[in-house]
C-alpha cells in the first residue's frame, strides 16, 4: 500500500530583488502565477495534505491561492529548515512522506515529481534529493562510491567544492517521522539560518548502520525545471521556457506555429489540429481555438472560444465566442459578450460589444455594434453605429433576419428593425422599422407606398 503524502510549498521569502509590491510567487509566467504552476505540478500526486508556508506578504498569497490548501506562517524567516518546521503541526502523524517544493521554482513538471517519489519509496530513503546541472548555489557532495553524503552552500564551500557541477534543486522528499525528529535538533548554520540542506549529512550519519544508503538522488533530465526566480531577468527567462514548452506540445499535436519566438500562449490554452498560428499571435487566459483555423498575424484572443475553420487576423477578441467558419479582421475588436455566428464576416475596423450576430451576416467596414441582437443574413453597411448609451443606461438594438442596413446608418437604441427591413444611406433611425419596409432620412421615416423588395422578389421582375 502506498504511503500517504504531504506537500510543503515554501513561499515565505521576501523577494526583495524583484523590486515589487507584488509577492514574488504571485508574478505570472505563461498566464499563471509561479505558485499556481507549482501547485499544478503537485496536483497529480494526490497528496493527503498540502501546506503553503507564508510569511512576508502572507495575505496576498492567501487571497490568491484560496482555501484549497493549509497555511503555516514563518515569522520571522529563519531559513528553509525553519520554514518546513513551521508546517509540522499540520502534517505530523498524518503523512508518511513529506515532499518539499519551492514556490518560486515554477518550471517543475509533474512527471519529475512522480519519479522523485518513486525512487524515494523504492529505496526507502530518509532523504531523496532532486539534483541537476543548474545554477543553484548548493553543491552536491559525493563520496568515492558516488553516494550523496552532503550538500554544501556556496558561501561555505571550499575552492574544490565550488567546482562541483551537480547542484541541489531545493526539491526533496523526506521520511516524515525522521524529518520531524531531526528538525527538532537542527542547529543554526554558520550563516545564521536553519538550513534544510544540513539534514542530508545528518541522514548519512543516522543511516550508517543501515543496509541501504539513506540518501538518494534523482538527476533532472531538464535542468530548467530547477530554475528559481529571484529577479525580473529570471522571470523573463522562465517565461520563454514555459512558452516554448507549450508551443512544442501544440506543434506535436498537429498545430502549425510559423514563428514560435513571436507567438505567445498561456497555460491552459487549447488549439485544434491543422490550425496555423502566424507571427504576433497572443492566445491568453483560457482561449480555445478549433481545428483548421488561421489565427494571426498579430491577433490577440483572450478568454474566448473560436470554432473550426475560422480566421482572425490583426484583431483583438476578448471574452467572446466565434462560431465555425467565421472570419474577423483585419483591425477589428470583439469586446466582451460578443457572439459571432456561423459563417459571419467581420471586416476591417469593426467593433462589437455584448452583441449577437446571426449566421451568414456581414459587417464589412468601420462600424460599432454595441448591445445588439442581429439576425441571420443581415448586411451591415459601412459606418453603421448602434447608439446604445443614452447617458444613463445601455439600450438594445434588434435587427431581424435578412435586414439591410445602409451605409452611415445610426440606430438610436432602444430600436428594432424588422425582418427584411431596410435603411437608406445616412439614416438616423429613432423609431422601430416594420418588417419589409424602407426608412430614409434624419430622423428616418417610412417611404410612402413602398414595401422593401427582397432580393428574390427583385430578380423575379
Amino acid at each position: 500500500m502506498q504511503d500517504s503524502l504531504g506537500v510543503v510549498v515554501l513561499a515565505a521569502g521576501q523577494g526583495t530583488r524583484m523590486k515589487s509590491s507584488r509577492h514574488k510567487v504571485l508574478h505570472p509566467i505563461a498566464g499563471l502565477s509561479m505558485i499556481d504552476h507549482v501547485l499544478r505540478a503537485a496536483k497529480p500526486l494526490a497528496a493527503a495534505h498540502t501546506v503553503v508556508v507564508i510569511g512576508h506578504g502572507a495575505e496576498q498569497v492567501r487571497k490568491h491561492v484560496g482555501e484549497a490548501v493549509t497555511y503555516a506562517v514563518q515569522d520571522p524567516p529563519q531559513g528553509t529548515g525553519d520554514a518546513v518546521r513551521s508546517a509540522q503541526a499540520s502534517l505530523d502523524g498524518r503523512v508518511d512522506t513529506v515532499l518539499v517544493l519551492l514556490g518560486d521554482s515554477p518550471l517543475i513538471r509533474p512527471h519529475t515529481l512522480a519519479r522523485l517519489l518513486e525512487v524515494h519509496r523504492r529505496e526507502q530513503s530518509l532523504v531523496t534529493l532532486l539534483t541537476g546541472h543548474t545554477h543553484d548555489p548548493g553543491r552536491i557532495v559525493r563520496d568515492s562510491d558516488l553516494r550523496v553524503c552532503g550538500i554544501v552552500e556556496e558561501k561555505m564551500a571550499t575552492p574544490d567544492q565550488l567546482k562541483l557541477a551537480e547542484r541541489n534543486s531545493g526539491v526533496c522528499a523526506f521520511r516524515a517521522e525522521w524529518l520531524w525528529r531531526r528538525l527538532a535538533t537542527l542547529q543554526r548554520s554558520s550563516i545564521g539560518e536553519y538550513l534544510l540542506t544540513d539534514l542530508t549529512a545528518q541522514a548519512v550519519s543516522d543511516g550508517e548502520s543501515s543496509t541501504s544508503w539513506p540518501v538518494s538522488a534523482v538527476l533532472l533530465d531538464d535542468p530548467s525545471e530547477a530554475m528559481g526566480i529571484n529577479t525580473r531577468l529570471q522571470l523573463a527567462q522562465a517565461e520563454q521556457v514555459a512558452r516554448r514548452r507549450l508551443l512544442d506540445e501544440m506543434m506535436l499535436s498537429g498545430v502549425t506555429v510559423v514563428d514560435p519566438t513571436t507567438t505567445y500562449v498561456h497555460t491552459g490554452v487549447e488549439v485544434g489540429a491543422d490550425t496555423t498560428l502566424l507571427p504576433g499571435t497572443h492566445l491568453t487566459g483560457s482561449a480555445r481555438i478549433g481545428a483548421g483555423c488561421t489565427i494571426g498575424p498579430s491577433a490577440s484572443v483572450h478568454e474566448s472560444w473560436v470554432g473550426d475553420g475560422c480566421t482572425v487576423q490583426w484583431s483583438v477578441v476578448e471574452h467572446s465566442r466565434i462560431e465555425d467558419g467565421a472570419d474577423v479582421g483585419p483591425y477589428s475588436h470583439l469586446r466582451p459578450g460578443s457572439r459571432i455566428g456561423r459563417g459571419v464576416h467581420i471586416g476591417n475596423y469593426v467593433e462589437t460589444k455584448n452583441t449577437v450576430i446571426g449566421e451568414g451576416s456581414a459587417s464589412g467596414h468601420v462600424s460599432y455594434l454595441g448591445d445588439a441582437v442581429i439576425g441571420a443574413d443581415v448586411n451591415i453597411g459601412a459606418g453603421t453605429i448602434t447608439a446604445n448609451y443614452d447617458g444613463v443606461r445601455k439600450n438594445r438594438t434588434t435587427i431581424g433576419d435578412g435586414a439591410f442596413i445602409g451605409v452611415d446608418t445610426i440606430l438610436r437604441a432602444p430600436v428594432e428593425v424588422g425582418e427584411h427591413g431596410r435603411t437608406g444611406a445616412g439614416s438616423v433611425v429613432t423609431r422601430d422599422v416594420p418588417p419589409d419596409r424602407l426608412v430614409v432620412g434624419v430622423p428616418a421615416r417610412l417611404v410612402p407606398q413602398h414595401a422593401t423588395k427582397r432580393p428574390e422578389q427583385e430578380r423575379e421582375q
